[in-house]
């Protein structure tokens, strides 16, 4: 009985900090080159997202409980640690996940703290939870990498089981507020690689003036063998990654519409 009172009071204690921000659930770390923004990143990748995108590579980062729960001050204890490195590579901090945008709380705060020390800061979302994202968020924030799954309602819904308007309701959004965006497009075969739903994509990314980036990214199995051990079922098991001229190919579509695009 009291082992129980325990793990019930410690889940309220957890959640409570998740809320308020002094808490995060996270899925891991990784530092890396020119992948999730300029020059060296700190990526942190928090755990949990209201997406099930059939090609998600990280399917370990879909529920919260999953993550280890950290304290603001150990997550920017560690950031800290790689200033010098920020400094030396024009790099910074990007958060990821999963979703960061389902731990609103501790995200803002993170990116106010990195913000005020000069920390170049970005964040890494599917803009599905845009609407967590406060006016001070962000006025803070050096860059949003969005990833746009496709560009019509049936197709996006059955590659992530949501809606596609929340994210283009954020797009604009931060269009407005003038926050410079990476736009990210996973290319799959059979599933996202038609020209319609390319140029509808290509479409709705032309009329944000904030975008400076739009990077196609061929389909991979690389996430295959951590649905399998998860005991998830993965759909995707016959696709075969797109070729090198089926990319180039889709690239060229946002050429057409002066988009730089890699």
């Amino acid at each position: 009985m009291t082992s129980t009172l325990d793990t019930t009071q410690a889940r309220t204690v957890r959640i409570e900090g998740v809320r308020t921000g002094e808490l995060a659930s996270v899925h891991s770390w990784e530092l890396v080159t020119a992948v999730d923004g300029p020059g060296t990143r700190m990526t942190l990748f928090l755990a949990g997202c209201p997406l099930r995108c059939l090609y998600c590579h990280n399917p370990d980062t879909m529920q919260m409980r999953m993550g280890r729960t950290m304290s603001f001050d150990d997550v920017a204890s560690r950031v800290n640690r790689y200033r010098p490195v920020f400094t030396a590579t024009k790099g910074g901090l990007t958060i990821s996940g999963g979703e960061p945008l389902m731990q609103p709380a501790f995200v803002g705060k993170l990116v106010h703290w990195a913000h005020e020390r000069g920390i170049h800061t970005a964040i890494d979302t599917s803009g599905n939870l845009g609407a967590n994202a406060s006016d001070q968020l962000l006025s803070e924030l050096d860059l949003v990498l969005l990833d746009v799954k496709s560009g019509d309602e049936e197709t996006y819904q059955r590659v992530t089981g949501q809606r596609l308007q929340p994210t283009i309701d954020f797009g604009e959004r931060l269009k407005k507020a003038g926050v410079e965006t990476w736009i990210r497009f996973v290319l799959v075969p059979g599933l996202t690689d038609s020209e319609e739903n390319i140029n509808n994509v290509a479409d709705i990314i032309s009329r944000w003036s904030q975008v400076t980036r739009v990077e196609v990214l061929p389909f991979h199995q690389m996430g295959r063998d951590k649905w399998e051990s998860l005991g998830m079922r993965y759909q995707l098991n016959d696709v075969e990654p797109p070729s090198p001229e089926h990319t180039e190919w889709a690239r060229n579509i946002f050429r057409e519409r002066n988009l730089v695009t890699y």
